[in-house]
């Protein structure tokens, strides 16, 4: 399953997330079609983006303390795609959903940064990989299917949780494969209510609620690749906008 904007597999496996075939769901199901009181605040945005090679290795800020990805604006070579959880005000995320939430080497980003996002919302966690496999189960490509490494896309994973809901974590799961995985139960309190598509910067920080992004400008990821990865990274505005330029999904979630 080729990623579209670089015509061959990443190759880096962790970059997982692919472009949907149209847009549809962005252009019937945008944010700006709700009423303001009616949009979601201090909650959790999950972005399906192209990633790039300033992205894999923050630098921490002199001035601020916090790391950031691409601080200068410039963004270059694409390595694939990817999805990630973005905090909402407050600093929900904590130190053990930083560690648990550790997708490893696999395709996993979209059942990962989803699952972050659910555990934000509902304080425990999920099983990130029983998501991917459902959400490629659904997706367009008969390429993707539980049990091989291939990604899928943000609205597939977006739809599971809508319709089905979600599997709470359970550490008897731990070594569980894809088969296995096939026999879990969602529970649909564990999902989501709806999903909006966001098509600007504004609507992402509006959305977050996070006093702390809108100072740095900049918006905070929660990447799902462990102790070598800092915890929090910003990345810049201007780089966002790119980003959602570039085909990326913007998904604004409504809890249950």
């Amino acid at each position: 399953m080729r990623y579209r904007p670089l015509g061959s597999d990443p190759l880096d496996p962790r970059l997982g997330r692919f472009i949907p075939d149209d847009w549809q769901h962005v252009e019937r199901y945008p944010l700006s079609a709700l009423a303001e009181e009616d949009r979601p605040t201090n909650s959790p945005v999950v972005i399906g983006i192209n990633w790039y090679t300033e992205f894999d290795k923050p630098e921490k800020d002199a001035k601020s303390g916090e790391y950031f990805i691409a601080k200068a604006g410039k963004i270059t070579k694409v390595r694939g795609g990817h999805c990630v959880c973005l905090e909402p005000g407050g600093t929900p995320d904590t130190d053990e959903w930083y560690s648990f939430y550790n997708q490893g080497h696999e395709g996993a980003c979209v059942g990962f940064g989803w699952s972050r996002c659910m555990s934000i919302y509902n304080g425990t966690e999920y099983a990130a990989r029983w998501l991917w496999d459902s959400a490629k189960n659904r997706d367009e490509w008969p390429e993707t299917n539980p049990g091989d490494d291939n990604g899928t896309s943000v609205r597939a994973a977006a739809e599971v949780l809508n319709e089905s809901g979600h599997v709470l974590w359970d550490k008897a799961y731990a070594e569980d494969d894809w088969q296995k995985r096939a026999k879990y139960v969602p529970e649909a309190k564990q999902g989501i209510k709806a999903f909006r598509w966001a098509k600007s910067v504004d609507d992402v920080h509006a959305v977050l609620g996070n006093a702390r992004a809108d100072e740095l400008g900049a918006v905070p990821l929660l990447n799902s690749w462990g102790p070598d990865y800092p915890h929090r990274v910003y990345l810049p505005d201007a780089v966002l906008a790119k980003l959602i330029d570039q085909e990326g999904e913007i998904a604004i979630p409504t809890d249950r």
